[in-house]
């Protein structure tokens, strides 16, 4: 490795170094150089950060990569990688390899993906805790799970164990989502997906589980549905369940109307964005792979996010390419997409992909010889050691890649093409149709160089679809694929491209923009010079209003020479992005059918599969949902899931003896671990919030700088210094202002008696005060993170006005103590509807649209 890297590696800087370098590398785009901050910079255990800015990173990235060239003829030297990742224009390793590429500090996968199961029909508790296992190993090294349900036996079949008959799917699946939100990822929680097949017969168990049971709140579920069932569903006969699924002689069997149960998925999707589809027979008919099932390539279920079917123990790494840096002249009358430029390209992101896979390999063999160093006994290693033995042989064997794009959005607006038109769906697939057939050659190519992947039979796969169509487009490449091999097993993916899209500062994915303009407020001090005040929030807060255009939207408007720096009115707004390329292009105005259509014509030429979900408007019908789905199918597409604005995963629960409460589900960890017994001296943090007219205050006590409790009282409105009105039993409470300045003692002084705890006391004594922030300060103390501590509070409904607006100035009094990047579960965007919402210094971001809500 290049001596430089490794100097550069050992000088530490602070956060506040990294970010300013960051900011200035991103051109003053605040969401990015944080999201880079938080999630890819490459940092220590002890959270010291080793690079200063994503020039460091993609420094660190080129050279592994060349390291691996180095090995193999004709090598990419380390510049030339270099410049094709740089600034994000390019090529862009996504997730685990942008942070684990050359990383000394964690011994991690570089695989953003994994499917695990076991060989045979196994449903004994044996290999139902072996599956639970498996996957808590896997998460804790950073990877998303996926593994199927159909081999547990139904609900009521008879076992030979005290129980004497079975529970069914569902009890399972609460032990994996639970083991899903045991785990700690850098900040991450474990990602899963549970599949099952329609033809088990515990397939309506599983399609309401978290619907119903509200319980299943770690894990994405997604229905495998084969072509049996929706012929039925379109003729309306019955379909005949079966356990083993689809065996010709079940032990269990029961018809069932396909169309109730179609009706029922259609509902719940509706309702509550889950179940998502799998069309299994599609994915099963296109798989390279499965050309290889006997062999340990069966396909069983797929990756969380849908967009990579695999077989057991097989894993995937994600790389994307940025369509928008292929348009030349952009937004102008000369642009053009550089054909030439890009094929190149993708032949050297197949490459690279390729060098990741050998950089994993030797990740895998880190794992592993650290599994061999552990102190523990070889029992308890055996599970995990041969998990990664597994691993280590499908990515060596089948070598497996996931080339994807981002910024199809973008891309079509700046060769001034409507996104879903008819033009734009034609134009999308000649570009997909493009980087196949590019990937393959690559992959072809090497396999003359550095061999095929191990297991290559090319009569196994000449009657496959997909050979098929590379056949009737490239004749010259489908012979030198009989003749030569490929590299790599499969190779194609779509996957979302959240983070990355906003480091690329681009539309995601192949997704439309979701707002070209959009406005978000930063908080001001209304005492300032020159301050422009614009809202006033509930606990007082001053914010000024300030206009955000998406990147390229500014860009065009930069080309276009209207002026970027106005600020606006919605009318004015309205008028300019009605003259731009974006109007009526918007995940809003996009037809959704169309939509759908573009998705399957693009399958075609996508060998693995596409993450990609259905915006719908809170209107929408159950009707749509199931023209949806049904297009869908009919159109090839291998899975489709449909949100619905305002959906969400929720139960009804009772929230007191007279009525129910419909809540959202939250994502609860507990990580921070305190003493169990309180000290006798807290420092605290002094916060200012207003309940009604009143001015009040927080002391959140702290202990390691994590808070620990916090009560709260009214301001002393003579000198402005914040005096509690009762302090707990022998504490001495040591504080300072907001500004971190002068410091106040406030010795414990009791002069009527009162024997009171330190949570929640106002001048009143008012008991529901008290009751609430005991609660609060409860679940502080018991190490419950703060962001779901803020989602409880802001869960409550509570009748009295003033008890409502105390403790929104609670929970915003907590918010800042929320680590930056942190997710934010069960809410969503005001602005453009999304769900990838993150808290940045107290305040809720959407990842997708770059919007924030402060307050």
């Amino acid at each position: 490795m290049d001596t430089s890297l490794e100097v550069q590696k050992k000088q530490i800087y602070t956060n506040e170094e990294a970010y300013q370098a960051s900011l200035v590398y991103f051109k003053g785009d605040d969401l990015a150089a944080r999201v880079w901050l938080n999630k890819y910079a490459l940092k220590d255990s002890e959270g010291n950060i080793y690079e200063k800015s994503p020039e460091d990173m993609h420094r660190r990235i080129a050279s592994e990569i060349a390291r691996i060239e180095k090995q193999y003829p004709n090598p990419l030297s380390e510049t030339e990688v270099y410049d094709l990742i740089k600034n994000f224009t390019y090529i862009i390793p996504q997730g685990s390899p942008m942070t684990g590429i050359g990383n000394p500090y964690q011994v991690a996968s570089l695989s953003n993906c994994f499917v695990i199961g076991n060989n045979g029909e196994s449903d004994s508790y044996g290999g139902i805790m072996k599956i639970d296992q498996e996957q808590v190993q896997l998460m804790k090294r950073r990877g998303g799970v996926g593994h199927d349900l159909s081999h547990i036996r139904p609900k009521g079949s008879p076992v030979k164990n005290s129980a004497l008959t079975s529970t069914g799917l569902v009890p399972f699946m609460e032990r994996y989502s639970n083991s899903t939100r045991e785990v700690a990822q850098d900040g991450r929680r474990g990602a899963l997906m549970l599949s099952v097949s329609i033809n088990h017969p515990d397939a309506e168990d599983f399609i309401d589980a978290k619907l119903e049971q509200g319980k299943i709140t770690g894990a994405n579920v997604s229905v495998r549905i084969d072509d049996g069932f929706m012929q039925a569903v379109k003729s309306g006969e019955a379909y005949t369940q079966k356990y083993p699924t689809f065996s010709p002689s079940p032990v269990v069997s029961k018809k069932i109307d396909a169309v109730d149960i179609w009706k029922k998925i259609v509902h719940n999707a509706w309702q509550s964005a889950e179940p998502g589809i799998l069309f299994w027979d599609t994915i099963i008919r296109e798989s390279l792979p499965d050309c290889y099932a006997d062999l340990g390539y069966k396909t069983i279920s797929t990756n969380p996010c849908g967009e990579i079917p695999l077989c057991p123990y097989d894993s995937c790494r994600l790389l994307a390419i940025n369509l928008f840096s292929y348009v030349q002249n952009p937004f102008t009358s000369e642009a053009y997409f550089d054909f030439d430029l890009f094929k190149e390209h993708v032949g050297y992101a197949q490459r690279m992909m390729d060098d990741i896979i050998d950089l994993e390999l030797e990740k895998v063999d880190a794992i592993l010889a650290k599994i061999d160093e552990d102190p523990e006994e070889e029992e308890i290693k055996r599970i995990e050691r041969n998990l990664w033995l597994e691993i280590r042989k499908k990515a060596k064997e089948g070598r497996r890649t996931g080339v994807g794009i981002t910024a199809e959005g973008d891309m079509l607006a700046a060769l001034g093409i409507r996104y879903g038109s008819k033009e734009g769906n034609e134009f999308s697939v000649n570009v997909h149709k493009t980087l196949a057939l590019a990937a393959y050659r690559s992959s072809v190519e090497m396999a003359k160089e550095r061999g095929a992947f191990t297991i290559f039979e090319a009569q196994r796969e000449v009657n496959n679809p997909f050979v098929q169509r590379i056949k009737e487009a490239d004749e010259a490449l489908f012979r030198d694929m009989q003749k030569y091999g490929r590299r790599n097993i499969a190779l194609l993916t779509i996957a979302p491209t959240g983070t990355t899209s906003l480091m690329a500062q681009t539309t995601s994915g192949i997704e439309p923009v979701f707002m070209p303009v959009y406005k978000r407020r930063r908080k001001v001090n209304p005492n300032d010079k020159d301050v422009r005040v614009d809202f006033v929030d509930e606990v007082g807060d001053s914010w000024e209003e300030y206009i955000v255009f998406h990147h390229k939207f500014k860009q065009w408007m930069e080309v276009n020479g209207i002026d970027t720096s106005v600020n606006y009115s919605n009318e004015e707004l309205d008028k300019i992005i009605e003259q731009s390329p974006y109007y009526k292009a918007t995940s809003n105005d996009v037809d959704w059918l169309s939509k759908v259509e573009m998705q399957g014509a693009i399958q075609k030429w996508v060998d693995h599969s596409i993450s990609v979900t259905i915006n719908i408007p809170n209107d929408a019908t159950e009707d749509l949902v199931n023209q949806l789905y049904l297009k869908a199918w009919e159109v090839g597409c291998k899975g489709v899931t449909v949100y619905r604005d305002g959906s969400r995963s929720g139960v009804l629960i009772a929230n007191d003896e007279k009525k129910e409460k419909e809540v959202e589900e939250m994502d609860v960890t507990f990580k921070r671990v305190f003493p169990t017994k309180r000290p006798q001296v807290l420092e605290a943090d002094v916060v200012r919030f207003q309940n009604n007219k009143e001015k009040w205050i927080a002391f959140i006590g702290k202990i390691d700088e994590q808070p620990y409790e916090i009560f709260t009282g009214l301001a002393d409105d003579e000198d402005g210094i914040l005096l509690p009105r009762w302090v707990n039993d022998g504490f001495i409470i040591k504080n300072r202002d907001e500004k971190g300045n002068s410091r106040y003692d406030f010795q414990y002084v009791n002069p009527r008696g009162y024997k009171t705890t330190i949570e929640g006391l106002s001048y009143r004594f008012n008991p529901e005060f008290w009751n609430y922030a005991k609660l609060f300060s409860g679940t502080l103390r018991h190490g419950l993170e703060i962001d779901n501590i803020v989602e409880l509070i802001n869960g409550l409904q509570l009748d009295n006005e003033s008890i409502n607006t105390w403790k929104n100035g609670v929970a915003r009094a907590l918010k800042r103590y929320i680590p930056d990047g942190t997710t934010a579960s069960g809410q969503k965007c005001g602005n453009c509807g999304g769900t990838h919402l993150m808290y940045q210094e107290g305040c809720l971001t959407c990842k997708d649209c770059g919007s924030s809500k402060c307050g």
